[in-house]
């Protein structure tokens, strides 16, 4: 049987259960201490480096009077708005094809989902490559009917219209499964009661399925502005902000003036 005190009272294991939590404790801080460093010199220290540049008012004057920042600025603009709406609103359409039951879908399905799993880098050296003005598919179609050809990634409209869709080509299917998969969670039963209804192909669209998928539609949208507004591969591999840093996004020039220029 255990002791008692003199009050009757067992005594609380404190020192042992104290020694044994500060005992786990350090081997915890131990075995995670390197990854803490990694997160402490690549997460932390750069968020207070750049609060402590934020709070110098000169640093805002000086970028903004730059006219490549403002131009990249317009450029990052272009590339969320339209690279975005167009990536989301072409996702909605083909879900609704690839929602039918046939095999040959099932096919199709596979196919689509190319783009997405292929590298980003052989996608777009091949897109390079298909848009060289000298020996590029596209010109070459343009010279057969009788069209001049077309320096794509020399001009800054039709470079920056290059990079817009290489990404859309590139995450069109990521975005359309998740539609698939948003249109098969809708009971059949509204479709149902809907073609009871007279209801065909454009009202169903209209009164079932967008309702139903305007919160996921929302969802996808935010969620492709941060990643799109993030993008870093597709505008460096595509143009390195050429010609002229006219095609840079705010990734890009970030880490050109950072790494290239040295301008912290």
């Amino acid at each position: 049987m255990a002791r008692l005190t003199r009050a009757g009272v067992l005594p609380a294991p404190a020192r042992a259960g104290r020694s044994v939590f500060r005992s786990r404790t350090l081997q915890g801080f131990l075995f995670t201490a390197p990854l803490l460093g990694i997160f402490a010199a690549f997460v932390i220290y750069p968020i207070l480096l750049g609060l402590y540049y934020a709070s110098d008012p000169d640093s805002y004057r000086a970028i903004f009077s730059d006219p490549v920042f403002r131009a990249t600025l317009a450029n990052t603009l272009w590339y969320v708005v339209v690279a975005v709406n167009v990536k989301l609103f072409l996702a909605l359409l083909l879900s609704g094809m690839l929602d039918y039951p046939y095999p040959w879908i099932r096919l199709l399905s596979a196919l689509f989902l190319i783009p997405w799993s292929v590298p980003a880098l052989p996608g777009i050296l091949s897109f390079r490559w298909m848009l060289n003005s000298q020996w590029g598919i596209f010109n070459h179609l343009l010279t057969k009917f009788g069209l001049a050809s077309v320096p794509w990634l020399a001009q800054p409209d039709t470079a920056l219209g290059a990079i817009m869709v290489f990404h859309i080509w590139k995450y069109l299917p990521f975005w359309t499964i998740i539609f698939v998969a948003g249109r098969r969670a809708i009971p059949g039963e509204l479709y149902e009661a809907a073609a009871i209804d007279g209801a065909g192909v454009v009202k169903n669209f209209l009164y079932v399925t967008f309702p139903l998928l305007r919160n996921l539609y929302l969802i996808c949208t935010l969620l492709s502005m941060v990643f799109t507004l993030g993008d870093f591969t597709v505008p460096w591999l595509m143009t390195g902000g050429a010609p002229g840093d006219s095609t840079h996004v705010l990734a890009t020039l970030a880490y050109r003036y950072t790494f290239h220029m040295g301008r912290l």
